[in-house]
């Protein structure tokens, strides 16, 4: 059975590695892995593959950046031949980013099955571009493999055929939990002992100008009780060095964007995590660290429900307060979260080789 991988950008690899992992433990699998370039400079991309124990991928696309129509566009172009070539019984696709719907769509007009790792998940807003990918994949996708029980009920309700939907927990915590012990000689140098950590890369957080300056001054306000640590995105950077001169408040801690086991370093230690990313709502609530998200809505609900995420969206005042309620001892407990237990990969690996 010859099973491809398509991977574009971090939250991808780490989600991979414990499929790829499961599956090369049976002689009757074959893998290709194919890695579309959707993020291609060394702390995003290749530092990620040697962390996770991957394998080098067997094919790099070499996409690059553009525009959503450009960059989907491109890897359909550069992924089509590739499955003509090198016929993949099953190819398998992950999370919402770019590389995930174009391939879907690829294999769909190709007649290739394709398997949807991180199936389900729905913010029900439609001005995200991962919301788009994530509704495109799953209504071309084979099998379909949830995360969480409303993953499995947002795909039964959009008329996905239940026989398709798998319900096998959360790839992320598989590496998490493999790499958790490790991952403390990896911890940057000279951080203070208690801080917030900071991640901001989505559209409606950085491209909006005066929101991100008035953002910017609040997380300094933030840093006269509790030092704030910004890995900064290079999109965001951009964004920021926009606001021109004087504009970024001195009292914040950047640093660049950190590999695997940096960043998860930095968040098992942090006082509390500020973010907009959807990885990072999961990974603090198995750590059981305070996630205040700066978006309006999640596609990650189960992190509220039993997690440790609060929604913040844009109210300055919210996070304030919240950040004092962590500081107070306050802070919101975690449920265990059912199947996010580390073994999500061998599910996986068992399904797919039952349907072959």
């Amino acid at each position: 059975m010859h099973i491809m991988h398509v991977v574009g950008a971090r939250p991808n690899f780490m989600k991979a590695a414990p499929v790829l992992t499961a599956l090369a433990r049976s002689p009757q699998v074959r893998q290709t892995l194919v890695h579309t370039g959707q993020h291609y400079d060394a702390n995003m991309s290749d530092v990620f593959f040697q962390q996770l124990a991957m394998p080098a991928p067997d094919l790099n696309l070499e996409v690059g950046s553009g525009s959503h129509a450009q960059q989907t566009a491109e890897i359909m172009s550069r992924l089509e031949p590739v499955l003509i070539e090198r016929k993949p019984d099953l190819l398998l696709v992950y999370g919402d980013v770019n590389s995930t719907m174009a391939s879907a769509v690829v294999c769909a007009k190709l007649l290739v099955p394709v398997g949807h790792v991180e199936a389900g998940l729905r913010s029900r807003d439609r001005t995200m571009p991962e919301e788009i990918n994530r509704l495109i994949t799953d209504q071309l996708a084979d099998l379909l493999f949830t995360p969480s029980p409303d993953g499995d009920e947002n795909l039964v309700r959009e008329g996905v055929a239940p026989e398709k939907i798998h319900l096998v927990g959360n790839v992320m915590i598989d590496t998490l939990v493999r790499l958790l012990p490790s991952c403390a000689a990896h911890k940057p140098p000279g951080l203070p002992e208690r801080y917030a950590l900071v991640t901001l890369h989505r559209p409606s957080n950085v491209d909006d100008l005066p929101w991100l300056g008035l953002l910017l001054r609040a997380l300094a306000e933030v840093s006269d009780e509790l030092k704030v640590v910004f890995p900064v995105h290079p999109r965001t950077r951009q964004r920021i060095a926009a606001l021109g001169p004087g504009t970024l408040p001195s009292a914040l801690c950047l640093m660049e964007p950190q590999p695997y086991l940096s960043f998860l370093a930095l968040q098992k230690e942090a006082t509390v995590v500020i973010t907009d990313s959807g990885g990072i709502q999961e990974e603090t609530s198995f750590l059981g660290v305070p996630c205040l998200t700066l978006r309006e809505n999640t596609e990650r609900p189960i992190t509220i429900t039993k997690g440790t995420n609060v929604l913040i969206g844009r109210d300055i005042a919210l996070m304030q307060k919240e950040v004092g309620r962590v500081l107070r001892g306050e802070k919101k407990k975690a449920a265990a979260i059912p199947l996010w237990d580390g073994h999500a990969g061998e599910r996986i690996a068992k399904i797919v080789q039952g349907c072959a």
